[in-house]
């Protein structure tokens, strides 16, 4: 998952560059679009997971239930 992730986003950003004829304003704002974009999504990601964290402390999730959601939290991030 991480992988098809990552080659997503390289096919996104290159894709942009060979659309807007290679222009340095374009693959510059592309880059900081996808840095941004990556953040947020990584930032939700923590979010979940420090909810995950709380649910399981308050003891309103199980174990197994916690180690399930962390496993799909962890597949779809690239820093976790």
């Amino acid at each position: 998952m991480k992988k098809l992730i990552i080659i997503l986003f390289c096919a996104l950003l290159f894709s942009g560059a060979l659309v807007t004829g290679c222009s340095r304003g374009m693959i510059g704002g592309a880059a900081v679009g996808a840095a941004g974009a990556g953040a947020a999504y990584e930032y939700q990601n923590k979010k979940q997971m420090d909810q995950l964290e709380a649910d399981y402390k308050a003891g309103r999730i199980d174990k197994d239930e916690y180690f399930r959601r962390k496993q799909q939290i962890e597949g779809g991030s690239l820093i976790y």
